[in-house]
């Protein structure tokens, strides 16, 4: 039974072996005669690759430079304590985000000690107007008195120029004429007499002027304090960075908040030296160029037109390029201090100069230039500016007008025959094209 079984077994094997024989012979077969019908003339065609073309038209291009920078503000007011106390007055809008307006009140430092300050100063000063009229009364007083005085120092000297008459004609006494002297002598002490009280009376009127202009000073000065309690908005913005609590403490020069101004915005750009050198006229100075400020996020693109406006006087420490400020224009409003943006910057223009894809130039800076019958030929070229996925190049004139591949793939080079894959295809390639496929089948 054994026997039986291992001969069926060679016989089924054998005749697999006879069966598999038979169709590698019937493929050889008919690959022979593939070969023999058209495989020859298949082989005698040149293969033409399928590009993208596109045609270098040189002209002006205006490059962008894109940069990343961070949003600042131009305006912005640290909102400080003036007086130490107790805050029993905090405005609804002190809170982060509040919107204020100009000259409103936002926090309210307990007064009492700046009002009472402020009284006893207007008492002083009272009192300093008061002293100062009573000086100018006994002012006039002495003047009155001089006056007076002068007057009869005037008739005693007349009553002694009479006696002297007298004298003269023999018809006075010695008595009578010293009398006289002695009245005009009493007289005149009177008027010096006089004149001191009204000196002591203007220096009066001086001191007293000098304290009403010191307690005028104090006064002026205690108002001051009182108004340091109340701290109001300087312009209108937004607030930030609040500290301050309803009736927390506060010491003095305390920051409490501040106030940003969200229409006056700039960006702090970063540049390389070579970056920085673009954007420069020829003595030197920033150009005034327009930008574009982008805040890209989940939500969308927000954009914001800008404008250069300055560069940095210092460099940070531990770099070696510029930082220069792009004033913002408009849309501030999406914008806030510390986001991080890309700004696009509109350099000059550039003349005869074409902006081609990347994927055109090879690494060893030469394009493909496809002529007439689509033959290519390699032409180095002047790589200007790279910005994203294209380039700037320097367009010669053997280039102008030339049709290029837009995007060199690893078959493609020198002697390469291509067609444009706009184009429609020639019924000979269409040909060419079916017959390898059947072949490959």
């Amino acid at each position: 039974m054994r026997f039986l079984f291992r001969s069926l077994s060679g016989l089924f094997i054998t005749f697999l072996t006879f069966g598999l024989l038979f169709v590698a012979g019937f493929q050889l077969f008919q690959a022979m005669s593939s070969r023999g019908s058209g495989g020859m003339a298949r082989e005698g065609q040149e293969q033409v690759y399928t590009a993208r073309l596109l045609t270098v038209a040189p002209g002006a291009v205006q490059p962008v430079m894109q940069v990343f920078g961070t949003v600042e503000s131009r305006r912005r007011l640290q909102l400080r304590s003036g007086a130490a106390g107790q805050i029993v007055y905090l405005d609804p809008a002190m809170q982060e985000g509040g919107q204020v307006r100009q000259g409103q009140l936002l926090v309210r430092v307990d007064p009492s000690a700046a009002q009472a300050a402020l009284d006893n100063q207007l008492a002083a000063r009272d009192d300093a107007q008061a002293s100062l009229a009573d000086a100018e009364r006994n002012v006039q007083v002495a003047t009155d008195d001089l006056a007076a005085a002068e007057r009869q120092t005037e008739l005693r000297r007349a009553a002694l120029t009479r006696q002297e008459s007298l004298a003269d004609r023999g018809l006075g006494t010695s008595a009578d004429r010293e009398t006289a002297e002695l009245a005009v002598s009493t007289a005149e002490q009177a008027v010096i007499a006089g004149r001191s009280a009204l000196a002591a009376a203007e220096s009066a009127v001086t001191a007293a002027q000098n304290a009403l202009r010191r307690a005028e000073i104090d006064l002026s000065e205690a108002r001051r304090e009182l108004a340091d309690t109340e701290i109001r908005a300087g312009f209108a913005g937004r607030v930030t960075s609040v500290t301050a609590v309803e009736g927390g403490l506060v010491s003095l020069n305390e920051q409490l908040a501040e106030i940003i101004d969200p229409a006056s915005l700039e960006v702090q750009v970063p540049l390389s030296l070579d970056q920085y050198a673009r954007l420069l006229t020829e003595n030197g100075r920033l150009q005034d160029l327009p930008a574009m400020v982008v805040l890209d996020g989940s939500a969308g693109r927000l954009t914001s037109r800008a404008r250069l406006d300055r560069a940095a006087a210092s460099v940070a420490e531990g770099s070696a390029g510029r930082i220069v400020y792009a004033r913002i224009l408009s849309d501030s409003d999406v914008l806030r201090p510390g986001d991080f943006v890309s700004v696009e910057i509109s350099e000059p223009q550039i003349a005869n100069a074409a902006l081609l894809p990347a994927a055109a130039v090879g690494n060893d800076g030469s394009v493909l230039v496809a002529d007439a019958e689509g033959r290519l030929t390699a032409m180095p070229v002047s790589v200007l500016r790279r910005q994203g996925d294209d380039v700037i190049v320097e367009v010669p004139a053997a280039l102008a007008g030339a049709r290029i591949v837009a995007e060199r793939a690893p078959q493609l080079g020198t002697g390469i025959r291509v067609r444009d894959a706009a184009a429609p295809v020639p019924a000979q390639d269409q040909r060419a094209l079916n017959t390898q496929g059947k072949g490959n089948g």
